[in-house]
């Protein structure tokens, strides 16, 4: 190599590493594991003034949602969709009984979400959540959303737990 190649070298710019995609930057079409199970991300609902995310997950025919937090660090909860019905926003109870497992209301919240792909909720608007946690560490968690309620019931996760493998 020329000297006059080597100190061009000098002042070229190297490209910047590409900077991995995290779990909630993930959009539909993007591949996750949970708990060692791949998923595709098929629906996204973003909540910007809490910063947290709900991707709705598809391994087969079987769906589950991540909800994903940022707070100090990343908080991450895996929820399965139950039956389940309630009247009124209005008034929904702060202890709820669910085969004999009682959930007690942790936080209630309310905020504008976006929806891309495939999810309970198919328009963004205005959202209201309500999240329970029983005392051997099971959540529930209510949506509601243009007059519908929407169940689920789930688990928190350790963040080596949940991993992006394909990112768009």
């Amino acid at each position: 190599m020329s000297m006059f190649k080597r100190i061009g070298n000098l002042f070229n710019k190297t490209e910047p590493p590409v900077k991995e995609k995290s779990m909630l930057g993930l959009a539909p079409g993007d591949i996750c594991e949970v708990s060692l199970v791949t998923y595709e991300v098929v629906g996204r609902v973003h909540n910007r003034s809490r910063n947290a995310v709900v991707l709705t997950l598809q391994d087969g025919q079987d769906l589950a949602y991540l909800h994903i937090e940022e707070r100090e660090n990343l908080q991450y909860a895996l929820y399965k969709p139950i039956d389940g019905r309630l009247d009124n926003p209005n008034e929904v109870p702060s202890i709820i009984d669910l085969d004999e497992r009682s959930f007690h209301l942790e936080e209630e919240y309310e905020g504008n979400v976006l929806v891309t792909g495939r999810a309970p909720f198919m328009q963004g608007g205005e959202q209201h959540v309500w999240q329970y946690q029983s005392d051997d560490n099971f959540l529930l968690r209510i949506e509601w959303q243009n007059g519908r309620f929407m169940m689920y019931e789930g688990e928190s996760l350790i963040s080596a737990d949940v991993k992006v493998i394909r990112a768009s």
